[in-house]
């Protein structure tokens, strides 16, 4: 297929992807959305070498470190300090994931299927290609496909578990609010967003700021890829004891604290949106292989390994939920959220806030308790926690 028309298909089915997201406020994921139309896209002759043919492979073989990086620049330390609860049962929940799949699924599903299955659950796009690629490097052509359709579809068991648990939950923090209006924090949703997502009272960096003329997507992405090549070197170092993009994970939070890095340097820098297309076609060309045949085969691993990883997390967040004074909804909701992170995260929220509470300020004073939690619960699971249990899980396949 010629390289513009590759690239321009792929783009109108993303984009398609997008569209019914929106529509369907994610209920129906633009990964989902997507896969499907390729799958059966390549069923009817699509050709497999669409992605080939629209360059995106090499370059997104190559972003995957600077996406990684760029991940490390949105995190705070004073937002994970403030929120210090919930970072312990967002990393609780991965834990949970990986040991209950381990222990107990791979006796059922098999030692493959359960490790492959344990980082996308887990966290989403990015531990899925470092499973994929694992995979791939062993001839397991079947368990790298078997990655990709974990998160095309783990937000269909995510998203009905956390709504449930967390209506139960802001109908409680309405009782109390009812029975006494200072036991809730009663913030608008905009200022609740903000404190979640910024950090707040920052202090000076070591290094200080570029002046924002300097702030240019050439300058920028340089920064980028300086602090991605030491991470891939500090690993290197060391054995790749650490896998590499978990090392660029580390020196990203190093590089942003230091001050050398910009907060979302990425989106900064105009990048974001074409190494994200890159980054789905990474991801997306395992459908290449996978006919009707071995969806079928895989139907009971995708099924097994999800019920299993809730149970996980279930178990695990209750635990330490109690243990932290959350109540067991609220707990398991913060773990669920690594089936389907921002901005599921987000939507929930405000959904059930608005279904729940009965004037504005019931609704905000709902918000203002889950929404903070639910936000850094899906950027601990997502962006952090799922990147290091895949680079553990790739050791053992």
């Amino acid at each position: 297929m010629d390289n513009l028309l590759a690239l321009t298909v792929l783009c109108v089915i993303f984009a398609i992807g997008d569209l019914v997201s929106a529509k369907t406020k994610s209920i129906f994921s633009m990964l989902f959305v997507s896969s499907v139309i390729l799958l059966i896209g390549f069923w009817v002759g699509l050709p497999t070498t669409i992605f080939d043919d629209a360059a995106l492979l090499s370059i997104g073989g190559i972003m995957i470190a600077y996406l990684i990086t760029h991940m490390g620049t949105l995190m705070s330390f004073k937002d994970l300090k403030d929120q210090w609860k919930t970072v312990v049962i967002a990393v609780g929940a991965v834990v949970g994931i990986g040991l209950f799949l381990f222990i107990v699924g791979a006796p059922l599903l098999g030692k493959e299927y359960a490790i492959a299955a344990a980082p996308p659950i887990s966290g989403g796009v990015v531990a899925a290609i470092m499973m994929g690629e694992a995979a791939k490097a062993k001839g397991l052509e079947s368990i790298a496909v078997f990655a990709t359709l974990i998160v095309v579809i783990q937000g269909f068991f995510g998203y009905p578990v956390a709504s449930i648990l967390l209506s139960k939950e802001a109908r409680r923090l309405r009782d109390n609010y009812r029975k006494n209006k200072d036991s809730v924090s009663s913030q608008t949703a905009e200022e609740v967003s903000a404190t979640a997502t910024k950090n707040l009272g920052e202090k000076p960096k070591p290094i200080p700021p570029l002046p924002k003329h300097l702030q240019t997507p050439y300058i920028l992405l340089a920064k980028l890829g300086i602090v991605a090549v030491i991470g891939f070197q500090l690993a290197h170092l060391i054995n790749d004891i650490i896998n590499p993009y978990v090392m660029c994970l580390i020196v990203g939070v190093v590089g942003r604290e230091l001050g050398f890095l910009e907060e979302d340097i990425m989106t900064k820098a105009n990048a974001f949106g074409l190494a994200m297309v890159s980054l789905m076609a990474i991801i997306f060309a395992n459908l290449t292989q996978a006919t009707p045949e071995m969806l079928a085969t895989l139907l009971w691993p995708l099924v097994g390994s999800l019920i299993l990883g809730l149970i996980g997390i279930a178990i695990t967040c209750s635990i330490i939920g109690k243990l932290l004074g959350y109540s067991k909804e609220m707990a398991i909701s913060i773990g669920v959220s690594a089936l389907f992170g921002f901005p599921g995260t987000f939507i929930i929220s405000n959904e059930v806030a608005n279904a729940v509470g009965e004037t504005e300020e019931e609704k905000d004073a709902i918000l203002g308790e889950i929404l903070p939690k639910m936000l850094v619960s899906g950027f601990i699971t997502v962006t952090i926690s799922s990147v290091v249990l895949a680079g553990v899980m790739v050791n053992l396949m």
